[in-house]
């Protein structure tokens, strides 16, 4: 093969890695299977969650489960008005709950305020192990909510209308 066929060979193939590179979905974007989950202890399980925003996963049940925090924090102050969609109330509420705690406030739902959310989660019934379910309760010092953790290790809440939904990035079903 000549120097020139060789280069050609060269450049297209780091062209089609650098391709392959930038194609791939953002880490942060979601969390590694589209659920908020978590396994075995629950202290730690919103600490590595996906990012929630004006445009991402502004659409999902994850969504309605955060606005479902942000009403248990009193924040939100309509429990109907709960939909899953993050437009700007959602966007101010999630500001609102980032300079109550210190944080950055952005307005961008990520680690950080998804793990401070987290430290509110107290144990009700059930097992940590793998495979088993676990009744949580988020406290806030305003309003609780149940939360359970499913025998995948998915978190469900309950919706305005007392039905259990799965919190997950990809989908919305929460009224």
């Amino acid at each position: 093969m000549t120097s020139y066929r060789k280069s050609a060979v060269a450049v297209l193939t780091a062209a089609a890695v650098l391709t392959l590179g930038l194609g791939a979905s953002p880490a942060s974007a979601k969390s590694s299977d589209g659920f908020v989950r978590g396994y075995d202890g629950f202290a730690d399980d919103f600490d590595d969650e996906g990012t929630l925003s004006l445009s991402l996963n502004e659409k999902s049940n994850a969504t309605c489960m955060w606005q479902a925090l942000l009403w248990s924090e009193g924040i939100r102050n309509d429990r109907d008005g709960i939909d899953g969609l993050f437009g700007n109330d959602t966007y101010q509420a999630s500001r609102v709950f980032q300079d109550w705690n210190g944080l950055t406030v952005d307005g961008v739902v990520g680690k950080g305020t998804f793990a401070e959310a987290g430290k509110r989660l107290t144990y009700v019934s059930g097992s940590t192990a793998r495979g088993k379910e676990l009744t949580l309760k988020y406290e806030s010092g305003v309003r609780n909510i149940s939360l359970i953790r499913d025998s995948q290790g998915r978190y469900k809440f309950r919706d305005a209308n007392s039905g259990w939904r799965v919190a997950g990035y990809d989908y919305l079903t929460c009224p």
